[in-house]
């Protein structure tokens, strides 16, 4: 939307019409005079001379122009509503090697739990714009993927990363939640959350999942936890001493009595994700859960265009000039 910063100058063009009608009965300046109007006929037929009476009106438009400009003409290039939840989240995804199993499906077509979680992730994120996010994965030992931060883009390249093998195997579900909370535990966001995905139980690490999710009670972190994976039996692909590639089929054993007693224990929730679209669905109630009351600040940037009034204006009374004193100059 086009706007001006000064609007009341606009009264300005008001003038210009009685202007033209003063000058157009004052009549223009005499070049040179004559003793029979006869010979001013005949140079009046002239095709110059009549088209010279355009020149007239270049005064009025660079005045418009100028009037214009002086105004101060602005585009409003864009309105954001800015949202200051206050939110700071940790995101713990489990890179163990039961995450390579092909129990999901993305865009149809089979894939292994790391990558599904990528997708569904990234896009909690994406939802999340003003919430300070960090990153950590976690296998025999945790390793912090991207710190907290505003700088979401940042982050989501940080996800791209996120591969197994990148850690020893194992699960060290106590360690991860430990790290996480580590992390927020000086941060001032009026509120803390960790949300820890794993598909296994804990099996290493030097703290027990009891003792780090009370440790998070203690410092106001909810815990939100998620057990992904099918129940039962589930495709992974394995590579033997050979080099060669098949598909076994290996027991999940997330352990869900642990995952709900550390939820409960910080007031977060537990979720069971056993296919894809339950996945998203529990990333969609943790990010409806997780909303606080914010203000609303409304900002607009704007974008000059006084110049597009200014440059026409000197055009015009430049070529006025040139023209006067050139092809239309007048006699002394």
């Amino acid at each position: 939307m086009i706007r001006f910063l000064y609007p009341q100058i606009l009264w300005l063009l008001a003038l210009l019409p009685l202007l033209a009608l003063w000058r157009g009965r004052r009549g223009p300046v005499a070049a040179v005079e004559f003793s029979s109007i006869d010979l001013a006929r005949k140079v009046a037929r002239e095709t110059r001379s009549r088209s010279r009476r355009w020149l007239i009106a270049l005064p009025l438009a660079v005045l418009a122009l100028l009037i214009v400009g002086l105004a101060r003409p602005q585009l409003g290039r864009s309105t954001a509503n800015i949202q200051a939840s206050g939110i700071d989240m940790m995101l713990a995804v489990d890179v163990s090697g039961s995450m390579q199993s092909l129990d999901l499906k993305l865009d149809g077509q089979p894939a292994s739990r790391v990558d599904v979680v990528k997708s569904v992730v990234g896009k909690f994120i994406d939802a999340r714009p003003d919430d300070r996010i960090g990153m950590l994965e976690f296998a025999h030992a945790p390793y912090l993927v991207c710190p907290l931060t505003l700088d979401h883009d940042w982050l989501l390249r940080n996800l791209d990363r996120v591969q197994i093998g990148s850690i020893d195997d194992g699960t060290a579900i106590g360690s991860g939640i430990a790290a996480c909370v580590n992390r927020l535990r000086d941060q001032p966001g009026k509120s803390k959350v960790v949300v820890l995905l794993t598909d296994g139980q804990n099996n290493c690490g030097k703290v027990s999942p009891v003792m780090a999710a009370e440790a998070a009670k203690a410092l106001g972190v909810k815990i939100y936890t998620i057990g992904i994976g099918v129940r039962g039996e589930a495709p992974m692909p394995v590579t033997d001493s050979f080099g060669n590639k098949q598909i076994v089929m290996i027991q999940a054993d997330v352990d869900e009595a642990a995952l709900q007693k550390i939820a409960d224990e910080t007031g977060g929730k537990f979720y069971r994700a056993t296919d894809t679209d339950s996945l998203k669905k529990v990333y969609a109630d943790i990010d409806r859960l997780e909303k606080t009351p914010h203000t609303l600040k409304k900002f607009q940037s704007q974008h000059e265009l006084f110049s597009w009034a200014l440059v026409p204006a000197l055009c015009l009374l430049g070529t006025g000039i040139g023209l006067t004193q050139t092809r239309f100059r007048r006699l002394p």
